[in-house]
């Protein structure tokens, strides 16, 4: 039998955006199975906890998405795909500042790990401008993040910043 095709999804996922999810659904037409690895970084205050981004990822998937697994992981990309059987890092671009990053980041990861490939998959139109970070400022500022993230993490904004409105009027 052959072994399952495996992709390695990084990032913070602090919170995951509908772009995420995006990406996490078309890699899931490509591969039989998506790791999604969230970076614990000692050195970084995320505004979510790790279990949260956990609970929220999970939530905004539900079972929808058989073949998904969630981790975390410190150090290495690279690491964390071997550990986890990934073949390939799956990767979204935005823009062609995020291709210009990601491109440095592929020929590392390659000089480091040639037998692990990067695939690039655009973003979707309609989720091109999101990020996390932009998501945070606008909630911080009190705006509609509903357009931005599924409807557990706009709750879970909420929490955080209470002037955040439960979805546009």
């Amino acid at each position: 039998m052959n072994e399952p095709r495996r992709a390695l999804y990084s990032g913070s996922f602090d919170p995951i955006t509908n772009g995420h999810l995006d990406i996490i659904r078309r890699g899931l037409r490509l591969f039989d199975e998506v790791v999604v690895a969230i970076g614990v970084h000692p050195g970084k205050k995320p505004l979510f906890t790790f279990d949260e981004r956990v609970t929220m990822i999970r939530d905004a998937v539900g079972s929808q998405m058989p073949g998904l697994a969630v981790i975390a992981f410190e150090g290495l990309v690279v690491d964390a795909a071997r550990a986890n059987g990934a073949s390939v890092l799956l990767r979204g671009l935005r823009s062609g500042s995020d291709l210009d990053y990601e491109m440095e980041m592929a020929g590392m990861n390659g000089a480091m790990a040639a037998d692990i490939d990067t695939l690039f998959l655009p973003a979707s139109p309609p989720v091109r401008p999101i990020t996390a970070t932009l998501v945070r400022q606008i909630a911080g500022l009190g705006g509609d993040v509903s357009a931005f993230v599924p409807a557990n993490v706009v709750t879970a904004l909420k929490a955080k910043f209470p002037e955040v409105p439960e979805s546009a009027s």
